[in-house]
This record gives C-alpha cells, structure tokens and sequence, in this order.
C-alpha cells in the first residue's frame, strides 16, 4: 500500500499459506496455477509476456506493478534492459493486463503494495533479461549456424566474436521467440553492471511533465457518461427514501436511483452530475456510525489502554522489573484516524458489453478488481479486461482486500443503466475524506524504567487500535492468538537491548473499515518507541544517539544508518537559540532508516529547518529514485505529524477538504538531504520506510528546543503554527 500496504514481513508470512491466491478466495485460470507451480519452482516465466522486441529494435517492458509514483516501472525496466543488453534510448514500459502471470512472486495474486514491489521482481525480472539475451543469442547462433559461445550480446545487437558480424535484436525477435525458454540463465555479477546502481531518469518522466501520461481520470470513450454518488454523511448509513425532482432537471442529467450505499446521478459530464448531487434530497438510515464522536472513542481507548491487553511478547518478569527500577517513567502516545488522500481522487471507468466487460482503473490489486467484477458481472474472469492506467497517488487507498469500493459502486451503475454505455465513476475531494478506510487511530500506554547505570530496566506496553486485517481474506493467515501482526509490527521486534519486556493489544471492534495507510502499523509503533526510548535517554541524562546506540549490539545495520545521520547533521555541535535537534531509528519493510530533524520554536511557531536522512536499503538499483521516495516520504511523514487528522462529531467526518486536512506547503517544506548507505543485502522497499521515522524524531527535536514533551499528534493539536 507507496507506495502503500502490508509491510514486506507480514506478507511474506501470507506467502508461505497453502494455496497461496486459492487460500484467499480468488479461483485462478489452470494457466494461473500452472504459473503458481512454476514460480514455486523457481522457474523462469516466458520472457515472450514480459519482453516484447519490435523489428525495428525497439523494445517494450511490461510491468506487473502499478506506477504509483514510485518509479517502479523504471526499476523494472532497468533490471531486464542490464542482463537482456539492450538500448536503454529505445525503451518504453507499458502496464501489465490483468492474468495470471503477472502475480506477485509471493503473494500469488497480481498486486502492488508493502514496498515489496523490487523485493519480488530482483531475480524474476533479471531472469527474464537473461533468458530472451539467450534466446536472442541462440537464434543469432543458428543462423549463422555456429555455437553459441561464439557470440555476445551487447547494446541490443548480438555478435559474432569471430568474424564482427552482427545482428540487431529486432532481425530476430521473430525467430528467437519461437524458441524454449532456458530452464536457467548466468545473471550478471555486480562488477559487471552498467545500468543498475546508476542514475537513471524516470521512463514516465517526460510524459507527465508535458500531459501525455494517462490517468484513469483521462480516459475518455464515445458516448461515455459520468455518475457520482451522494453517500450517507455517517459511514455505512443507506437511504430509506429520496426526491429527485430537482436533480432530474438539470440539463445533462440522465438518470438518478438506488445503488447499495447511496443514491447515483449518471450525466453526461462531472459538472451536471456534481450539480444535481447537491440538489437530491435524500433520507438516511444513518446506521452503526450515526454518533460516531472522536472524544468519545479516545477516552474509550484510554479505559481500555489502562488494563492489560493480550500478551503478544514476554521476556524476562517485566511488573518486578518496573517496580525495582532506579526511575520510572509513563507516557501516553496517541495518533489518528488518517486519510490517504491521494492526489488524484477514486475514479475508473466500466464498459460492460455483451459477452464482457472492459475497466479503466488506477488499482493497486488487479486480480481481487477483476475477481469481484467478474462476479458482480456474472462473467467469467476471462471475459473482464482490466486496464491498470497510472495512479495519481494510491499509499494503500487504492488497494482495498475486498474489492476497491468505487469500482464496486462503478459496476452497480453500470449494470442498473445497461451494456453498451461506458461509465465514468468519480468522487470529489469532500466524497475522499468522508469515504472512510482510514489509517487506524491508536493509542499507546508505555510503562519503564531505568537502571542505576541509566539503561533501560524495563519496558510495558498496551496498545489500543482497530485491526487493517480483521473480516478481510488475509485474517486466517495474518491473525495469530487474536494478534494482528500488522498491529504490532515494529514494536515486536523491537532493536535495543531489553532485560525486561511485556507488550499487549486491545484490538476493538468498530465499524469503521479500516485500511493500511503509507507505513501501515510502523506509522503508529515507530511514533511511540522511538518518542519512549529517547525519554528514557533523557530520563538518564545521557546523549539520545549514543543512548539507542549502545542498546544496539545486534542490529548493526540499525547502527550503521543512525550513526550517518548523526554524522550528517553534524550531532553535537551548537545550536542558535531555540533550534533542537532529534533523532529516530526504525526499520521497516527490509529497509532501515534513520533520521535527524532540525527544528526552530518560538513560543507557538514551528520551523521545521532540515532533515538528513540515512538509509540501507540493501542493493539498489536507481539511487536517484531511492533518494526521491525518502524524500517524498519524508513529506508525507510530516505532513501527517504537522497536520493530518480525521475526527467525527456526531457521526460525520469534520475535515470537508484539503482546508481541513492540509499538507505540507512549500513554504513550510525543510531542507531534506539523504545518504544511501552501501549495501550487499537483498533489496528493501524504499516507498513506505521514511514515512514513520520522521514523526519521532520531530518530537524529539521539539523536546530539544524548547523542553516541550508531544506525545499526541498532530502537533497542531498543541497550538503550533508552521512558518
């Protein structure tokens, strides 16, 4: 889920399910289990689905991942362009359809999310280099009818090293395609790559600047219509009667009715279906959420963070260790509901026709879409064309486990108007933040100590907050002993060295969908682990990065990226008056990130000055695009520390639009530098891990400057104005 979603340890424990896409719900083609069986054999997919050479030499990538932003379809392209040697000048990437090759090497359904999306495609898409650069070469081979060690391939041209005669790649894409796929090909060694591990510009770069990129908000089909729907103001509520007189007569408006969750106009164009929207009186049934009240709900929580939960982690007698530590300390951190807003509202386009059905759609999980419409079709899945076009932003919104909820609503337009009629489905700013699946609220109660000699003695924790995989098709694998293992990631497996450790979960049932949000349960962990541990540092007087880095010993990587950071920021020296540095260290998503922030407070003013940020992401393939999503996390990160906060009064959403729920500003953005610490390790995802880092450590550096102790965010709840 940004990228967004699960974080690449709980999905890989999907992964290893029985079953795999099966376990889940979703009945696969005999040509999506073949394609199971081969993966869990290792075996090298058909490069022929994702390599296509045209016979002018050009060369087209298909990516089985959704762009988001996050420049996934230029570090998919690189990893075929090094081992097939071709021209990386006459590349372009183009969007996996919806079929059952093209599924996530671990999670067995086509999906994009957990910052996994390198992760899974390393191997398989430099294998699938590898193995058309061989089938290029052995066709090249046979028609110079000489062996196969006597040629090279190099800058989409393959070679005869005996005599210098050579061919193009698109002289023998037709006869080398017709050839078996080698049961195993030599990757490249490191020392030997020219393209990955370098700076390479975004394939998708140039059409976005000057508007030829296409959006599913820029699809446009003859005779397409545009239907918006006016939902219950109270999540989940549905309507018991409406009039639409007034609606009816706006010119453009072509019919209004029923669907399940509220009422549709279908126009010929946004503007008229916005129009008659507003005008429709509807009454509601205002359901389970109708006094919905976040003042309510968070004393709830704190009823409930009061008592032990259920124990998911027992090391060492934690209640004798508080009682026997030199100084104790308690602290409340609390975080909430979270909006996704990405950019580019919910929107697709369904075209249902005899015989099928065809979608246009910014998804992040084409086989669950294309599954759910082809049942509410009545369709075979083959029968259902799923376009995945690029996303506008999607930090996990666009990657719902039931279903993308306004494509659900989409086909129910649909299907009510009739087959033949393209319908567009939109939703407003206003409809985005009201639409609930939001980042959990949580709330952490952090009881400890310490030692004589200041190190920590013991460390209690109950969190409180609502499960992302409770009702979905995920829970049987991802539900253990009640616990939700996105709930808890980054706090069970905490870095530092604890003599003493007890932490449980209230997981309260409310029906309020929630969803995983940028970072997902590192968003809320980081923020309380790394506030606590740098006020026990406190507690004990003593250095907060030579604190964490002491507690340590066994997470050297942990070491290595905090230690970078503090070198960069230049930790230690003098301030000017009123600045504060703070540090974070947290990994996640086989990632590892730490980061110092640089603040200025003036009594309520906040001047967030800079930020350095160090990172061990394993191998890398393009350092610029691991540079652009620290910093664009980073923002977003702070954005929701600053800002970002969805609350209820009696049952509706307070935030309308960005007014209420403002990002960062450019002239409110820090100075952001990023260092890519070196690493041999297998990739991590880079599109989630600075996001919950960031929140921490700006607390921290408030707690520097200005003795002021935030442990509820938005900081804008303490009265801060950004300059």
């Amino acid at each position: 889920m940004t990228t967004t979603g699960v974080s690449r340890r709980s999905f890989l424990k999907m992964s290893g399910a029985v079953g795999g896409a099966l376990c889940l719900g979703f009945v696969l083609s005999e040509g999506g289990r073949r394609a199971e069986a081969a993966e869990a054999k290792n075996a090298i997919p058909s490069p022929n689905a994702f390599v296509r050479i045209e016979k002018d030499g050009g060369v087209t990538i298909v990516s089985n991942k959704s762009e988001m932003g996050q420049g996934i379809y230029t570090s998919l392209a690189m990893l075929i362009a090094e081992e097939l040697e071709c021209d990386w000048n006459r590349i372009k990437v183009v969007s996996a359809p919806a079929a059952p090759i093209y599924v996530h090497t671990a999670f067995h359904i086509q999906i994009t999310g957990g910052s996994t999306s390198t992760l899974s495609s390393y191997d398989q898409y430099r294998k699938i280099g590898a193995a058309a650069r061989d089938m290029l070469i052995l066709a090249a081979a046979q028609r110079w009818r000489v062996p196969v060690s006597q040629c090279r391939a190099e800058n989409s041209r393959v070679f005869n090293n005996a005599n210098g005669a050579s061919l193009g790649y698109g002289e023998l894409t037709e006869a080398a395609g017709k050839l078996p796929v080698p049961d195993a090909v030599e990757l490249k060694p490191r020392h030997r790559w020219k393209l990955l591990g370098t700076r390479v510009h975004r394939v998708d770069g140039d059409e976005k600047l000057d508007g030829r990129a296409q959006f599913a908000m820029d699809v446009r089909l003859p005779g397409m219509l545009t239907a918006l729907v006016k939902r219950c103001p109270s999540y989940g509520g549905k309507p018991k009667g409406f009039n639409a007189d007034a609606a009816r007569a706006v010119p453009g408006v072509k019919d209004v009715f029923a669907i399940s969750n509220g009422i549709a106009v279908l126009a010929d164009g946004f503007w008229p279906a916005k129009k008659a929207r507003d005008l429709l009186e509807v009454e509601w049934d205002r359901g389970a959420n109708a006094e919905r009240d976040s003042a309510r709900q968070r004393a709830d929580y704190r009823a409930r963070a009061a008592k032990p939960g259920q124990v998911y982690r027992s090391e060492g007698d934690a209640k004798a260790a508080l009682a026997g530590a030199a100084k104790k300390l308690e602290a409340w951190y609390e975080v909430p509901y979270l909006s996704h807003s990405p950019m580019e509202p919910l929107n697709c386009v369904v075209w249902l026709k005899p015989g099928g059905c065809e979608i246009w759609s910014g998804t992040q999980s084409q086989t669950i879409d294309a599954g759910m419409a082809a049942a509410m079709s009545g369709l075979k899945p083959e029968q259902v064309t799923l376009h995945t076009t690029l996303l506008g932003g999607g930090f996990g919104r666009r990657a719902v486990p039931v279903g993308s909820d306004w494509l659900k609503e989409a086909m129910e337009v649909a299907k009510h108007h009739g087959q033949g009629v393209p319908v567009r489905l939109m939703w407003t700013r206003d409809d985005d933040l009201a639409g609930a699946y939001y980042r959990p609220m949580w709330l952490d109660r952090v009881r400890g100590g310490i030692a004589a000699d200041g190190k920590p003695a013991a460390w209690l924790q109950t969190g409180v907050g609502q499960s992302i995989i409770a009702g979905t098709p995920f829970a049987p694998m991802m539900i253990k002993n009640g616990i939700d293992a996105v709930s808890v990631e980054g706090t069970d497996d905490m870095p530092y060295a604890l003599p003493a450790v007890s932490l449980d979960l209230h997981t309260p049932e409310i029906p309020l969908p929630v969803l995983w949000w940028r970072s997902v349960g590192h968003s809320h962990s980081a923020f309380a682990k790394e506030s606590y541990i740098d006020e026990l540092a406190r507690l004990a007087r003593q250095d907060p990065v030579a604190y964490r880095l002491a507690l340590m010993d066994k997470a050297p990587r942990e070491q290595a990226v905090l230690r970078e950071a503090a070198r960069m920021a230049g930790w230690g020296r003098k301030l000017p008056k009123g600045h504060g540095l703070g540090a974070a260290v947290h990994t996640s998503f086989g990632s590892h990130i730490a980061q110092v922030v640089e603040v200025l407070v003036k009594g309520k003013e906040l001047k967030v000055v800079h930020v350095w940020c160090a990172v061990d992401c394993g191998v890398v393939v393009n350092p610029d695009q691991v540079a652009a999503q620290m910093e664009g996390g980073i923002m977003f990160g702070l954005s929701a520390a600053l800002f970002g906060e969805i609350t209820f009064k009696d049952g509706e959403v307070e935030q309308k639009n960005f007014d209420g729920y403002p990002i960062v500003r450019m002239f409110q953005a820090p100075k952001v530098d990023v260092s890519i610490v070196a690493s041999e390790e297998a990739p991590g995802g880079t599109g989630e891990p600075a996001v919950p880092v960031v929140a921490p450590a700006l607390a921290n550096a408030i707690q520097a400057a200005s003795g002021q102790r935030r442990r509820e965010l938005p900081l804008s709840r303490h009265g801060y104005q950004m300059v």
